[in-house]
């Protein structure tokens, strides 16, 4: 019975962590992927936005369809605007002793593509946690 109860628990931890974050909206720049909110800071570089429900996609945005659950955000800055600070995926892995190929989880939507690109600012909080066995980055967008 112990047993049973610890497989449970151990069931509904890894689902607990993995759970989307519904309350997150992403955005998508030159494909790099940040939040709605990172861009509403920066209102001041902005040219322009357009948002797309997750069924409307562009073509060019439909390889972010795993994070269009609650649409998905195109944004385009003004030409004498300069990058926001970014990085790989690959890169925050081995920042944190992880293989670089190891997917990252970010508001609980699995990031596969390890070469993608996000705006650092949008790693608030980064935990290394097991998830399906193996131990991965957890990225939240906000500080608790």
């Amino acid at each position: 019975m112990k047993k049973v109860l610890y497989s449970l628990f151990i069931f509904a931890s890894a689902t607990l962590f993995a759970q989307k974050n519904t309350k997150v909206k992403f955005a998508v720049l030159e494909d790099m992927v940040g939040t709605t909110t990172l861009f509403e800071n920066q209102k001041q570089y902005i040219k322009s936005t357009q948002a797309y429900k997750s069924a409307n996609l562009p073509q060019k945005l439909k390889k972010f369809s795993f994070i269009a659950d609650q649409g998905l955000t195109e944004v385009k800055l003004k030409n004498d605007a300069g990058i926001l600070d970014n990085i790989s995926l690959a890169q925050l892995n081995e920042q944190n002793n992880l293989p670089k190929n190891t997917p990252v989880i970010i508001e609980g939507y699995e990031f596969k593509d390890t070469a993608m690109r996000i705006f650092a600012e949008i790693a608030q909080v980064v935990d290394v946690k097991d998830y399906n066995g193996v131990k991965s980055l957890f990225i939240t967008t906000t500080r608790k």
